[in-house]
Order: structure tokens, then sequence, then C-alpha cells
């Protein structure tokens, strides 16, 4: 298996490393949709490819490994995760939610979250966006306005979906947003503290357009679920 060119951490790391899965993971489907999708290409060794590169390996480390002790992008006694202004989590809080339900938190009514990150688990969420996003989520940085110790930047993040999302049948269009995030590093260049800022309604609003199967029509009856083939049975 060749070298993730855009990963580091992900190659030549130790037996002792409790992967998710099993192993480490490969990344070829979304790097594919990266390369054709992205609207920047960086030069090599610029600052702008070093943040991206970096955050891609700190989305790898936190969606595959297990033990916060084998994280080499972060400070794992200082590490905090804040999003959108909400209170910040910890490392180990957030290895414990998940990218997507630390991402995805609301203070929403409930009966008007379109995504419950309180009811899903770590791998119930991972699962729910695999499943709409069979290609993967794609992610660029698109401007970097300061260096270390406080990076700031610019970003977008799409994917194809393809495949269905909760009750609602894919598009097959592209769902994206943008975004702006901080990264505060120590002198190792390990990371300290993210912020980010979004709007979760640019991701959600694309998934939700898809038609519900099982909506109510004029009648008040039911209108049939179409079969779905499973994207993972390939």
């Amino acid at each position: 298996m060749g070298k993730d060119k855009y990963r580091s951490f992900l190659h030549d790391e130790p037996d002792n490393i409790q992967w998710r899965h099993g192993g480490p993971p490969t990344y070829d489907a979304v790097n594919k949709l990266f390369e054709e999708g992205r609207t920047k290409e960086w030069p090599e060794g610029s600052l702008e490819e070093i943040v991206q590169n970096a955050i891609k390996s700190w989305e790898m480390e936190l969606s595959h490994k297990t033990r916060l002790q084998d994280f080499k992008t972060i400070n794992p006694e200082k590490f905090k995760l804040f999003v959108n202004g909400r209170e910040g989590l910890s490392g180990e809080e957030t290895l414990k939610l998940g990218s997507y339900n630390a991402l995805l938190q609301s203070s929403l009514p409930e009966d008007l979250k379109p995504y419950k990150a309180d009811e899903e688990t770590f791998e119930s969420s991972h699962e729910i966006f695999r499943s709409a996003f069979p290609r993967g989520f794609a992610w660029e940085v698109i401007k970097v306005y300061s260096g270390p110790p406080e990076i700031a930047f610019k970003f977008r993040h799409w994917g194809i979906f393809e495949g269905p999302f909760k009750e609602h049948a894919p598009t097959g269009k592209m769902v994206q947003f943008y975004g702006f995030g901080t990264v505060k590093v120590d002198d190792s260049l390990k990371v300290e503290e993210v912020e980010i800022y979004y709007d979760p309604a640019e991701m959600l609003g694309g998934l939700l357009s898809g038609k519900d199967p099982n909506h109510l029509i004029e009648d008040g009856t039911k209108t049939s679920a179409p079969s779905q083939a499973c994207p993972f049975s390939k």
C-alpha cells in the first residue's frame, strides 16, 4: 500500500497503536474526490499545504485511533475543541463523541433538530455519514490568514450525496459548506486548541433535500419506500 500523501502518522506506526477498525485506514476514495473537486492546489511546502495536511492528519487520528495516548497531532493535556462558540470539549470528550457529533451539537428544541447528536454514538454517527457519502467527505483549505502559533484559516467541506441519510433518499448532488477555524499549537506544533465556526444548516439542508420515501401524501397514506442497495456491499 502506498503512503497517503495528505496524512502523516498514517504509516510506519508501531504495532501497539490501537486502531478502531483493526488497522490503519485507506483514503483512496476520498483522496480522489478531493483531487477532482478541490478549488485550490497549494504548492508543496507552502503554509496552506502544511495546515491542510495537518488538519487531515488530526481528523484521521480522531476517526481511527481509539486511545488519546496514540495521537501525534495534539497535546492531550491541553487540547480543547470549540465549535461555534460552544463550551470547549477535551480530547477525551471529543474522542468519545466523534467528529460528527462534536460538530453537530445543537441547542435547538428537540423536535426541530434534523440531527440529534446526543442520541448518536461515535459509531452510529460515522455510519450515518458514510452511508450518505460513500466516496467520503472531502476537506480543503481555502485561505490561511496567519501562521503558528495561532493559525487562522478558511475551509471548505464537501461530498456527493449518493447514499441514504436516515429516511432521506440520495439526490446525487454535491453537499458542501464553508467555515472558519483557528488552531493554536505549542512549540512542537502539536495542537492545543481548535476553534471551528460554520453554519450546520449548509450541510444538513443539502441532506434533508432528499425525498423522504415515507412522507404522507394528500390522502393521508404513506408512499412506499424504494429499496436501497447497501453502499458498503461492494
